[in-house]
């Protein structure tokens, strides 16, 4: 019988995470989830065991060294391997440049870029030490590639995970280790559902700057995961590949 594969997804409670991870479980990937609640991880859980896949509850705070170190080696520990992780987890912050604090822009960045940069160590740590090939996929966004107003630590932090892709993407080829990202536009999740159900007039803005006038769906974040963790994807390396509609195509 052929090895299962093996995956981690930070971030996994709810949203594009979530819809990632039981993704990958319907992929073959047994899936470890994270979340810094791991009671908030139950409906996740409960999702990828109906894929017919082995689930893995991970306390994780992307803000700690320490929490990192201990997530991998929790996944590690449960799996035997891993093979895939994603870089999910993150933080948004709706502020002008001129109103952003120091705490802001710190709690920011720790999470959206420290963390995922070492949560990609200890992965890139792994994979060399086990001598087999894997990938390491980061949600960046489409606010790292073009300006957006309230949005600059945000999308400062995401341009970041962009450029991060390439320069491990290069350092990691030659142990087999693809290094890709992807950066969607306006995703239909809950939270931003929410946030448009109290201003109707923000939601019908965005939807016409988008050329295919709507918004994306998280499956469709999902499918592009599952595509840069397969087989398929086994020559693409250090690519930001973009999900947003049209959206940057001005």
């Amino acid at each position: 019988m052929a090895e299962r594969r093996a995956a981690f997804v930070t971030g996994a409670s709810q949203g594009l995470g979530a819809e990632i991870a039981v993704a990958l479980a319907r992929d073959g990937c047994d899936v470890a989830v994270s979340s810094r609640r791991v009671e908030k991880l139950a409906d996740t859980l409960e999702k990828i065991a109906a894929a017919g896949a082995r689930a893995v509850p991970v306390e994780l705070d992307l803000r700690s060294h320490p929490s990192i170190e201990r997530a991998m080696a929790q996944a590690v520990s449960a799996f035997g391997h891993v093979e895939v992780l994603i870089n999910n987890a993150a933080v948004t912050l709706r502020r002008t440049a001129l109103e952003v604090t120091p705490q802001e822009w710190d709690e920011v960045m720790a999470v959206n870029l420290t963390g995922t940069f070492f949560m990609s160590q200890q992965m890139g740590r792994h994979l060399i030490a086990t001598r087999r090939p894997g990938c390491v996929i980061s949600l960046a966004s489409t606010h790292g590639i073009v300006g957006y107003a309230q949005r600059s630590t945000y999308g400062i932090s995401k341009a970041g995970i962009i450029q991060m892709t390439r320069m491990l993407a290069i350092e990691w080829a030659e142990y087999g280790i693809r290094v890709n990202a992807i950066a969607p536009g306006t995703v239909d999740t809950p939270s931003r559902a929410e946030f448009f159900s109290a201003h109707p007039a923000a939601r019908q803005a965005m939807i016409e700057r988008i050329p295919f006038h709507r918004f994306g769906t998280p499956g469709e974040v999902a499918g592009m995961a599952c595509y840069l963790a397969s087989p398929q994807a086994a020559y693409v390396t250090g690519q930001t590949l973009v999900l947003d509609g049209g959206l940057t195509s001005y």
